[in-house]
């Protein structure tokens, strides 16, 4: 099992910079795979970004490619959503998943369901 909890969300301006985290308790951090997704009310949430296992490979949504990078440190159990460039359109409630192992197919890392872990949330607000 792992425990995951976001931090970093807060109140930026149309073309600033957040750096959000997803903190991971449990002792095989390093086998699961991180997700990012995005929530706003009355919507579902939305694929953001995503890295494997081992760190290799990332994906990310068309939306964000080119402003946002995703790394992780296994050392400090902790996955990294570098966000810059924001817009107002970036605005919503973000979630970091895990998923066991690694999958060949990246549209696994792309929907929610796939995901049996989830954060609590952090909220990031970009004001135009």
């Amino acid at each position: 099992q792992v425990q995951l909890a976001e931090s970093g969300g807060g109140l930026v301006q149309s073309g600033g910079s957040l750096r959000l985290s997803c903190a991971a308790s449990g002792r095989t951090f390093s086998s699961y795979a991180i997700g990012w997704f995005r929530q706003t009310p009355g919507k579902d949430r939305t694929f953001v970004s995503a890295i494997d296992w081992n760190g290799v490979r990332t994906y990310y949504d068309d939306s964000v490619k080119g402003r946002f990078t995703i790394t992780r440190d296994d050392a400090k159990k902790t996955v990294y959503l570098q966000m810059n460039g924001l817009k107002s359109e970036d605005t919503g409630d973000y979630y970091c998943a895990a998923v066991w192992g690694g999958y060949s197919d990246e549209a696994i890392y792309t929907r929610s369901r796939e995901y049996g872990y989830w954060g609590q949330g952090t909220q990031v607000t970009v004001s135009s």
